[in-house]
């Protein structure tokens, strides 16, 4: 199965350790998408713009870790979106964004605060 991140979970950040057991598979535009930052991490949440994503093999022990940190109170639900990789497991966020930053450029490393993290 394929996973696709777009933040911390990305290569070189603070959460990245969660994918040492994936292949990486390549980067891809998610379209249909907006990003968003809270705080120490970001959340895409349906919208107009594209998110810059990393598309990863994961297996089905790396996914029960990954819903364990994302999908705790409800916080992220999980959607399948394609990829040029085939079909991947996106994380959507599920609460509200008003008032947070939107990151236009879609890009997590864009953000920013980037040099400050």
């Amino acid at each position: 199965m394929r996973i696709i991140v777009y933040g911390s979970l990305r290569r070189k950040q603070g959460n990245s350790h969660w994918m040492t057991n994936a292949q990486w598979l390549g980067e891809h535009q998610i379209k249909g998408f907006d990003l968003y930052n809270l705080g120490l991490y970001p959340g895409v949440v349906e919208g107009e713009g594209t998110v810059l994503g990393e598309v990863y093999r994961i297996d089905a022990s790396t996914l029960g870790e990954l819903d364990a940190l994302r999908c705790k109170n409800g916080e992220y639900k999980r959607q399948l979106i394609q990829t040029p990789y085939g079909s991947a497991w996106l994380y959507v966020y599920q609460r509200s964004v008003a008032g947070r930053p939107h990151i236009a450029s879609g890009d997590w490393l864009q953000r920013d605060d980037a040099a400050d993290a």
